[in-house]
């Protein structure tokens, strides 16, 4: 899965939330001062090419939805963090955060009784 730049990943995030938007609905989302449309609209080109994003087409106007779900770039993002900073190791990142009280003992429990459940 290719990498997103951080202007794109905020895009991308509001895409995610919105389901199916225009480059306008966007903007709308966006915190002030607004871009420009043609840079949003750059930027959701982009995504589109990236293989992100699908649109369709309603004469002029462009309907744009996520082909790549947030669950599924999480899921890449993460164990990519986890290959290039933890070894590959979940159990290092786990013992990082707790190190560095990023983590409570009851969220650890919680994803105990997950993994449990699991098995």
């Amino acid at each position: 899965m290719k990498n997103l730049t951080r202007a794109e990943e905020e895009i991308m995030h509001h895409i995610w939330a919105l389901e199916r938007c225009t480059v306008a609905n966007i903007i709308e989302q966006l915190k002030s001062p607004k871009p420009p449309h043609s840079s949003i609209s750059s930027i959701v080109r982009i995504l589109e090419k990236k293989g992100f994003v699908g649109h369709k087409a309603y004469g002029r106007t462009y309907e744009y939805f996520p082909v790549i779900s947030k669950a599924t770039y999480s899921k890449g993002n993460v164990t990519s963090l986890i290959k290039e900073y933890f070894n590959g190791s979940p159990k290092q990142l786990v013992s990082f955060l707790v190190a560095n009280d990023e983590t409570s003992v009851d969220e650890l429990q919680h994803l105990i009784k997950e993994l449990k459940k699991k098995s």
